[in-house]
Formats: C-alpha cells, structure tokens, sequence
C-alpha cells in the first residue's frame, strides 16, 4: 500500500495521516461530487450529441424524438452500467442503415420491439461472457462494414442535400440522382453548403483565437450557423417538426413473419455489440494516451459493457427510441475534453433530457438540409483512408473490397456474412500458398521457405531439399511463424541424413543459427525473447563450465572464429550479418517509406550516452519514432554557455523548428557516472575535456543542497543516496534549462510542445514519469496497463 503514496520522511516538516495496512473504510455518510473535468467534458459530449441525433433520427426515416430519446437513454443507463467508463453511448451512425431498413419493412413499432429483443440478446451474450469473442472478428471486416454504412448514408443524404426524397437503397438513389440533379433545390443546397463549409473549414482556424473556438464542436457551429442564416434570409424549407410527447410512439408487438424478425434482431444485436465493443477498446487505447489517467479509470470491462448496452437498448426500443451503440465521435470528445469517470457521460444525458425538454422551440428552427448535410459527413468520414492503408498493407483489402460491396447492395447482414467467408478463404490461401525456391551462391545452397510450411507443402520442400548435392553446405531460410509435424519430421529427417553425410546445415528463421529440434525452454539465455539483441553476450558461445562440460568449472572462452583475435570486430560483423539475414527484410518496406517521406518524429528524447540505456527498448519505440540526442550525463547547457560545443542546442532548434516536434523528453538513469563525477568534482575544475563539459551540471548539484527550489523526488520511496537525488534533481535542472531556449519557449507559449521528465532505474528495469503531486516534483511508476500498484521494487544491499 505504500507504494501509492509518495514518502515525505525525507522532509520532517510535513506530516501526513495514514491508515495501519487492512483498516476499514472511514463511516459516515459520503456526500456525491461530480468533478470540473467532468462537467466541461459532459457539455463538450451533449454540443456534439444534440445536433447528430437529430441527424440520425433523420437519416433512418425515425421520429427526431427517438434520436434524442437514444441520446439521453445511452448517457444515464448505459454511462452508469456499463464496463467502459469514458464510452459515450446512443444512437449511431454506424446502425443506421440497419434501422432504416427496418422501419421501412415492419414499421417503426415494431422497429422499437426489436430494438427491445436485441437488448435482450445482448444481456444473455453479456452473461455467457463472450464479449472477448465478438474482437475475434477481423478489423477488415468491420471497417469494410462501416464503410459500407457510410456510402449508404453518404448517397442517401445527398439527395435531401439537393432538396429532395431518398429512396430505399443504393441502386435506387443512383438512378434517381441524375433526375434529383434536374431538379435542384436552391435553398436546399445553400444551407447545405454553408453547413458542410463550416464543419470543413473551422478545425482549421489559424492562431491563437483559433485554437480558442475550436474549443467549440463543429457540429455545433455548422447546425447553428446554417440555421441562424436560413432565419435571417427568410429562405422556406423543411425544419425539424417535434410532436409533443404525448404524441411519442412506444414500442408495440412484433408483426412480421417470423424468420425476418429473428434476422433482424440478429443483426441488430451483431452491429450494436461489435461496434460497442471496438469503441471500448478504442477508448481504452485513448486514455492510455493521457499519463496518470489509465491508472484512475482502468482498462473497459466487456462483458459489463455488453450488460449494458442491452440494458440501455430494452429502455430505449420500450421508450420509443433508436438502437443504441458505442459512438466513437463523442467517446474521443469526452476523453479530449478531460472527462475522468462515467459521470460525464450521464451528465450529457441529463443534458439531452433538459434540452429535449424545454429547447424544443430552438430546435424546431434547424433545416433538415442542415441535419442531412451533416450526417452525409459523418458518412463520408467512416470511408477511412487510414483503414484502407491499414487493410492493404495486411493484405486483406479483397475482404474489405467484399464487405463494402456487399453491405452497400444487398445489406449490413448480408454484407458481413460475404466478408467473414471473403476473409475465411484468403486465411485458406494463406495457409497452403507457400513458396520453395533453391540457389545456388558462393557454392552455399539457399534453400528459401517463405509462407506457412504445412503437410500440402511437403511433396515441393523434399523434392527442392533433395535439389541440394551431398555434402554441400546449404542454408534453409524460413520466413514462416508456423510448421505442422509433418513438415518439421520432413526438414529433420533430411537435416540428420545431410549432416552425416558430411554436410552443414544452418537454419535461418524465427530462431536463426539453431538447429531443427522440438521446442525448447531456454534456461540458459534469459534476452533470448528480444530479437533485436542478438549479438549480446547471453547470446553468444558458451564455455565449457556453462554448459556442464568443464570439469574444473573455470571460464574458458571459445576461441575466436576468425583467428584474428579482433573479438570486437568479429561481434559487430556478426551482429551486422544477423540483421542483413533476420531483421532487414522484416523492416525494408518500413524503412524505404520513411527514406521516402522523410523523418516526422513526434518526440525529441534527450538521455545519456550510457551503453545500458536502450532507448528503443523502454520507450517500446521504432525508426522514425524518436529524435535522440544522447551525451554525457543527459546536459542541456543553456543558451550562451555553449563554448564551442554547439550540439545539442542545434538538435533542440532543428527539433523544434524544422521537425516540429509535440515533446521532449529528458531521460535520467541510475547510477549515472556522470552524476558521481559531478559530486566528486572540484569547484572551477576545467582540465580535462570531461570537466568542462560537467560544469553544465553544477546548477543540478547547487539545487540539491538548495531548500527553496524543489528537486525530483520517488514515488514510493526515499532516493538511494546522493548520486541517485543528483541523478533525480537533474532531470528537473535541465527540464529548466530547455525553457531559456527561444524556440521551446515559443512553442510551449503557443501550445504546440510538452516537456516530460524521465528517470531509468538500471537495476530495476523500472521506468518513472515526472508528475507533480502537491507542489512536489515526484517521478512515479510507469506500470504495464492491467497490473495493479505495488511496493516499488528494492535494489538488493
């Protein structure tokens, strides 16, 4: 339990109270608060709510009260019981081919019954506890399904853009268009105009003010300026029309044959539950991304998901109201906007309800142009570039291409039942497409494997091993991540009938340089799981004492391959040849797209030039991810004092400047031999080449024994001795020196960087983040999303 709390014994004028470890909870009655960021973010949510469920009652042929009706049912009880705290639930657009289709064949009381049964479908799925199984379906699927949805809605809503009547389908309102297109409506298409214009141009205002109004959805601005126009110039066109609610249509009986009712509340149940169920992972992702929030919130619990969104649908169909999903638009809203806990969400409900309530003169002033021209947006946008790139690099655009297809001419049921055999066959093809081929180079025969080696590909792998002559020296690549028995007796039984006869055999793959044997444990090697460390030490040859062969125990090393007694260069040529052979054709493509286009990293990270500090490693990072800056003691020298040594502040302005970078990060370490020379050093030493350059760091060592100015401190634990506070107060020390440059100063000024401090403890493999906790600079835990605090682990005495 201490380790949640940050220690003050070292300042003995502070105080703290504390509870002994297990002791109950404190009594007495716990007054209800709703948090600041929650309230701002609630009306952040309910500005972009507002006007897309009237657009979306719209564009599925409902009453405009059941859009709202969603709205307020999806804040309140799918907000309260739902897994995801921070989900934003109600009516989507991705439901609303699905819900127009059905109103269109049973009627919108029946539309509501089934919106019931489906409620109902999603409770028992909910409690079979098989949410994780709905992420089985392939993203290629799913984005091809919204995709579809999204031509659906696009080309529906263009023809009330122009003034006119959808029709049933897509087919259909193709053919009508070019007639629609005869027949313009003026009116229409200029309040459609202005509407799309708005939603356009204002994420894009310049500035300072800019970045002020943009604060306010584009939704909001786009529906409300195009209604304030269409008032004041007078122009006649269809509003939206809210009956009273004693008016309102509430769910009644089913009527319909029965197995097109049973369809209907299938597919109803399918894309409400997966589409909940994504935007909860995608909401998981998004608060990942904000420090100190995952911790507070934690990771979306699916099966109380799925319970809620079908608790949220049974009062929703029985209210008269839209299905109801996950929506990704206003879940983003709500994380952006600063929300930290589900009251947010059932604030924007509350909202709704008030507006549905007693807004409805204001309402009622909105054009339907308006409402269509903004939902055929939100149609348009759900064809993601970013998705098809996304499919298309994985190869699996063909089960895309059919699901789009599908949902947009036969139907969203239809659609994804093509799409998951599209995705079935191309899985087959996959698995029995495998490519043999055999050359021969420097008398070395290659032997290359690229695919899955399964029993339909071993008649081709014997007939191209027997290729190979006796005794020959033959390297076997496999480019796979599977081999079926079959397939490895194959390889092994040739691999032992080689070797014998006077042959040498290498194994290139998955685990180079090893030979074809039944999975093993390694015990030997504990870095053997990092692939990008395989020249480090675990992995090179052993002794004799290591492998249980030395009578004596002593360390022999092996002897040195090359005779040259070069053992460095030797490891760096290996090193280079294992990359040339394993890593580069995985990286290739990656790597020549960024020679193309160029760097965009989106962080500067300023750390030490210690050989245990592997920036990649614990920043899980990649090429074109990270600037790095590396020097003795992670030293940002402020502007001036430079003397000669230019470096680092060139690489700040070139980072900030050019590259326009959103972070940067200074990394300390422990045990940092530049901090324990700093300590060690004498006043107005400036000898040798390292003492001048340690002068940068003596502000750090003056702000250690300074009282006033506050140093880094841990979370969880005092700092180990003097060179690990130094270590702690310089990260601090330089974060300020980085403020004096005048591009950071710009940049941070006008909201375009953050600074962070970093701190690496070696031994640990514990890395902490800079945050602020009650005026105090703490670093605290950086924890694998899912494990729970704990005492901060102890370096051993």
């Amino acid at each position: 339990m201490s380790a949640c709390v940050p220690t003050r014994a070292a300042d003995p004028n502070r105080t703290e109270r504390t509870h002994p470890p297990h002791s109950p909870p404190p009594t007495g009655p716990r007054r209800f608060r709703i948090a600041g960021a929650d309230v701002s973010a609630s009306i952040a949510v309910f500005l972009i709510a507002l006007p897309l469920s009237l657009g979306i009652a719209l564009a599925t042929g409902a009453p405009l009260q059941a859009g709202l009706v969603a709205a307020a049912v999806g804040g309140l009880v799918a907000g309260r019981l739902g897994g995801s705290p921070l989900q934003v639930s109600g009516p989507a657009a991705g439901l609303t081919v699905v819900t127009a289709d059905l109103i269109l064949r049973y009627g919108w009381r029946t539309t509501c019954a089934i919106t019931v049964l489906a409620g109902l479908a999603q409770l028992g799925l909910g409690c079979l506890r098989v949410a994780r199984g709905a992420l089985a379906v392939s993203p290629a699927i799913v984005h091809g399904m919204l995709a579809g949805i999204g031509v659906t809605i696009a080309v529906a809503q263009l023809h009330i853009v122009l003034g006119g009547t959808p029709q049933s389908s897509v087919p259909d309102n193709l053919r009508a268009l070019p007639a629609q297109l005869a027949h313009v409506h003026p009116a229409a298409v200029s309040v459609s105009a202005l509407t799309l214009a708005l939603l356009l141009l204002w994420p894009r205002l310049p500035g300072r003010a800019g970045r002020l109004l943009r604060k306010i959805p584009a939704a909001l601005v786009a529906v409300t300026g195009a209604t304030a126009v269409a008032a004041l110039a007078g122009l006649r066109l269809p509003k939206v029309d809210l009956p009273s609610w004693s008016n309102h249509a509430l769910a009644g009986l089913p009527e319909g044959p029965v197995l097109g009712l049973v369809a209907a509340v299938l597919t109803t149940t399918l894309v409400c539950s997966v589409q909940s169920l994504l935007g909860a992972v995608a909401v998981d992702k998004l608060v990942a991304g904000r420090p100190g929030l995952s911790a507070h919130v934690g990771r979306s619990r699916l099966d109380r998901e799925l319970l809620g969104q079908g608790a949220a649908n049974i009062v929703s169909g029985s209210l008269g109201g839209l299905p109801i999903a996950g929506v990704a638009v206003r879940s983003s809203a709500n994380v952006h906007a600063g929300a930290v806990s589900r009251n947010s969400t059932m604030l924007h409900g509350v909202l709704v309800v008030i507006a549905a309530l007693l807004m409805v003169p204001l309402l009622e002033l909105i054009p339907l142009a308006s409402l269509a021209a903004l939902v055929m947006a939100v149609g348009i946008q759900m064809v993601s570039l970013n998705h098809i790139r996304t499919v298309t690099r994985h190869r699996e655009v063909w089960v895309y291409a059919v699901t789009t297809l599908g949902v947009v001419s036969l139907g969203v049921l239809e659609g994804v039942a093509l799409g998951i055999a599209m995705a079935v066959g191309v899985a087959l093809h996959r698995l029995t497409r495998t490519r043999i081929t055999h050359e021969v180079t420097e008398k070395v025969h290659h032997v290359h494997v690229r695919g899955q080696l399964t029993f339909l590909a071993v008649p081709r792998l014997s007939r191209v091993l027997h290729l190979v002559p006796h005794g020959a020296d033959t390297v076997v690549e496999l480019d796979g991540s599977f081999m079926d028995h079959a397939a490895y007796e194959t390889l092994q039984d040739w691999y032992k009938t080689h070797t014998a006869q006077g042959g040498t055999v290498e194994i290139a793959g998955r685990h180079p340089g090893t030979r074809v044997s039944e999975p093993q444990a390694f015990t030997g090697c504990r870095c053997r799981p990092w692939t990008p460390w395989r020249n480090h030490q675990c992995d090179r040859p052993r002794s004799a004492a290591h492998s249980g062969h030395d009578p004596g125990g002593t360390d022999r090393p092996e002897p040195d391959p090359t005779g040259s007694g070069g053992a460095s260069g030797h490891e760096l040529a290996r090193g280079i040849s294992a990359f040339q052979r394993n890593t580069a054709p995985l990286v290739r493509s990656e790597l020549a797209r960024l020679a193309r286009e160029g760097q965009r990293p989106s962080q500067l990270f300023l750390t030490c030039a210690d050989s245990r500090l592997v920036t990649s490693m614990i920043t899980s990072s990649g090429p074109g991810d990270l600037f790095v800056v590396r020097n003795v003691g992670n030293l940002v020298p402020l502007p001036g004092e430079e003397s000669g040594d230019d470096s680092v502040a060139a690489a700040i302005e070139y980072a900030v400047d050019v590259l326009k970078v959103r972070s940067i990060t200074v990394c300390g370490h422990s045990g940092c031999g530049a901090m324990q020379a700093l300590l060690s050093s004498e006043p107005g030493g400036t000898r040798t080449p390292l003492e001048r350059w340690l002068r940068h760091g003596r502000p750090s060592l003056e702000r250690v024994t300074d009282d006033s100015r506050p140093g880094g401190r841990i979370a969880g634990r005092a700092p180990e001795g003097a060179v690990e506070q130094l270590c702690l107060t310089n990260v601090v020390q330089q974060l300020e020196h980085l403020r004096a440059y005048d591009s950071v100063a710009r940049a941070l000024r006008d909201g375009e960087l953050e600074l962070q401090g970093m701190y690496f403890h070696v031994g640990e493999a514990q890395a902490y983040l800079l945050t602020e906790v009650d005026g105090d600079r703490v670093f605290d835990h950086v924890r694998p999303a899912g494990v729970s605090p704990g005492p901060a682990p102890r370096q051993p005495a």
